[in-house]
C-alpha cells in the first residue's frame, strides 16, 4: 500500500512539473494594428487601423475682430449697428474653433466619402434700449449677460454645423455647399459679405454629379430652400410703421415648404481656371391673406435665378496670383444674389443739411415676392456683379482687392402696393411721384495678410459699402419712435447712406 502511494504522489509531482513547464512557453502574440499613411488622397490622411477606409482629422482656432459694427465681418447696415449712435459697438469679437472629420474609401462603385465640419464660437453681443433709459446686452447666443451670478450666460456661446454629408456614386447628400455657388462662393478675395453672387452656402440637398474627363462636371440638384435661400413673401396689407422704420415693407407672409430649390449647374475646371454656368428654380409658397384660412391666399409662383462665374489663375502677375468674377439675375429668387449672410432689411443713418428734420435714413428692403390681400404674388428682379484679384508678393505676403455691387427693382404693382404703405404710413413728403422703394447696394474693400510660417495668418481687411435709395432727393418721412436703438419719432430725410469698416483676422490651421 505504501509502495502505491508513493507512485501516486511521484506521478502527480511529475505532471505538476511538466505543466509549470508548459505554461513558462513563450505564447505568439497578435500582430500590432500600426497606423498607416494613406497617400491615396493627399496629405494628412491615415488609414483607420484594420480597415481599408482613410481619414483626415483637421481644423483651425480664429479670431475676427470687426471695427465699427455689430456684425462679424459685414457693414453696419441695421440695428444698432445702422443706428450709428451711442448703441452702435466700436468692436466686436468673435473666437472660434473649427474641427473636421474626412473619410474616403475605395470601392467598385467609386469613391465613398463622408465628410463632417463643426464650429464652436463665442461672440460678443450688442446693448439694446429699452425706452426708458437703460439698456441690456443682448449676446448673439441668446442669453442676457454680463451676468457675474450666472457664469454659464457668459462662457456661452454657440455651436454650429457646417457640413455634414455623404458622397457615393457620383451622389451627394446631407449639408454641403450649393451646386449654385462657384467654388469660391461669396469671397471672391474678401472675407467680408459681398453682394453680386450666390454666397458660402452649405444646404441640405441631394445631388448628382457627372464627371466627363478633362474637368468637365455636371451636376443636378434639389435643396433646402428655408434657410439659404428665402428673404421675405412681404404681405403689404400686414405692414406697421414700425416695420416700414427699419426697411421692412409689409409682413412676412411665407408658408410651408412644397418643393426644394431645383439647381443645374455646368462646370470646367482646368489648369488656366474655371468656366461655371448655373441655374435654379425657387417655389414662392406664401401663408394667408388674414389671421384663418377663411381669408383665402395667393396662388404660389416660382421664381428662377442663374449665374455666370470665371477664375482665371496663373496670371502674369505672380505664382498664384488669380482673378474670380461672378455675375447673377434673379426673378423671385433673391437670395441668389443677396447672400444669406446679407440682410434682408436696411436702416442706415447719418448727418443732414435739410432743415427741420432731425437726420437722415436709408430705408431699403429685399424681397421674393410682394402682394396684398386679395392679388397674386409680384416677384421681385435682382441683378449683380461681384470680382475680386489677389496677389501674392511672396509666400507669406498676399494683398486682394475687390468689389460687388447688386440692384433690387420692384415692377408697377408691387411699387404701388409698397409706396400706398409708404406715404400713409410714414408721410412721406414727396407722395407717390417721389416714391421708389427700388435700391441698389454695393461694396469694395482691400486685405493685406501675412502668414509667418505655414497654418498661421494675420490679416487686416477694410471694407466700403453704400446703400443707394431711389426715393426722390429731399424726400421725408416721419418714424415712429425705436426705442430699440434710441430713434426718438420724429421727420428723417431720405438719403443714400455708407459705411466704412475693418475685419482683424488671426488664424491658425491645423
Amino acid at each position: 500500500m505504501k509502495l502505491t502511494r508513493s507512485l501516486i504522489l511521484c506521478s502527480a509531482a511529475m505532471l505538476a512539473g511538466g505543466g509549470a513547464q508548459a505554461a513558462d512557453l513563450p505564447v505568439k502574440a497578435k500582430p500590432v494594428e500600426y497606423v498607416k499613411v494613406c497617400s491615396l488622397y493627399g496629405a494628412g490622411f491615415y488609414y483607420i487601423p484594420g480597415t481599408d477606409t482613410c481619414i483626415k482629422l483637421s481644423g483651425y482656432a480664429r479670431m475676427w475682430t470687426s471695427v465699427r459694427s455689430n456684425v462679424i465681418a459685414a457693414t453696419a447696415d441695421f440695428g444698432a449697428g445702422g443706428a450709428q449712435n451711442r448703441l452702435t459697438n466700436n468692436y466686436t469679437i468673435r473666437s472660434q474653433a473649427n474641427f473636421g472629420v474626412d473619410t474616403r474609401t475605395a470601392t467598385e462603385y467609386g469613391l465613398l466619402r463622408t465628410y463632417f465640419l463643426a464650429g464652436f464660437r463665442w461672440t460678443d453681443g450688442s446693448y439694446s434700449a429699452q425706452g426708458n433709459g437703460t439698456t441690456v446686452y443682448q449676446s448673439i447666443g441668446g442669453v442676457q449677460a454680463p451676468n457675474n451670478a450666472n457664469p454659464g450666460a457668459v462662457a456661452g456661446g454657440t455651436t454650429a454645423v457646417y457640413y455634414a454629408f455623404i458622397q457615393f456614386a457620383g451622389f451627394t447628400i446631407g449639408k454641403a455647399q450649393s451646386q449654385f455657388s462657384p467654388p469660391w462662393a461669396d469671397y471672391p478675395a474678401n472675407w467680408y459679405d459681398v453682394v453680386g453672387g450666390s454666397g458660402w452656402e452649405p444646404v441640405n440637398q441631394f445631388t448628382y454629379t457627372a464627371e466627363f474627363g478633362n474637368g468637365v462636371t455636371a451636376s443636378v440638384s434639389a435643396q433646402d430652400q428655408v434657410a439659404n435661400y428665402t428673404t421675405n413673401i412681404w404681405n403689404v396689407s400686414a405692414v406697421t410703421p414700425a416695420s416700414l422704420a427699419f426697411g421692412s415693407y409689409g409682413g412676412n407672409d411665407i408658408g410651408g415648404t412644397r418643393a426644394p430649390d431645383l439647381v443645374a449647374m455646368l462646370r470646367v475646371d482646368q489648369a488656366w481656371g474655371l468656366f461655371q454656368a448655373s441655374l435654379a428654380a425657387h417655389d414662392n409658397h406664401a401663408a394667408y391673406y388674414g389671421a384663418t384660412e377663411l381669408t383665402g391666399h395667393p396662388d404660389a409662383k416660382w421664381g428662377w435665378a442663374g449665374l455666370l462665374a470665371l477664375s482665371i489663375k496663373n496670371i502674369t502677375t505672380g505664382p498664384g496670383d488669380t482673378i474670380n468674377m461672378a455675375g447673377v439675375y434673379t426673378k423671385g429668387a433673391s437670395r441668389y444674389n443677396f447672400n444669406s449672410y446679407i440682410g434682408s432689411t436696411f436702416a442706415m443713418y447719418g448727418g443732414t443739411n435739410l432743415p427741420g428734420v432731425y437726420q437722415s435714413v436709408g430705408l431699403a428692403g429685399l424681397s421674393d415676392s410682394v402682394f396684398v390681400t386679395g392679388s397674386g404674388q409680384e416677384l421681385t428682379t435682382t441683378y449683380g456683379f461681384n470680382g475680386g484679384y489677389t496677389h501674392n508678393w511672396d509666400p507669406h505676403w498676399a494683398t486682394a482687392i475687390y468689389g460687388g455691387w447688386g440692384a433690387v427693382r420692384y415692377n408697377g404693382n408691387a411699387k404701388g402696393y409698397i409706396c400706398n404703405a409708404v406715404v400713409t404710413g410714414l408721410a412721406l413728403s414727396s407722395g407717390f411721384a417721389g416714391c421708389n422703394p427700388d435700391f441698389n447696394y454695393s461694396s469694395v474693400g482691400t486685405y493685406t495678410s501675412w502668414t509667418p510660417v505655414k497654418g498661421l495668418t494675420f490679416l487686416a481687411e477694410l471694407n466700403y459699402t453704400m446703400l443707394d435709395q431711389k426715393y426722390a432727393t429731399g424726400s421725408t418721412v416721419t418714424l415712429p419712435q425705436q426705442s430699440g436703438i434710441a430713434k426718438p419719432g420724429a421727420a428723417y430725410e431720405l438719403k443714400n447712406q455708407n459705411s466704412l469698416t475693418m475685419l482683424l483676422h488671426a488664424q491658425r490651421n491645423w
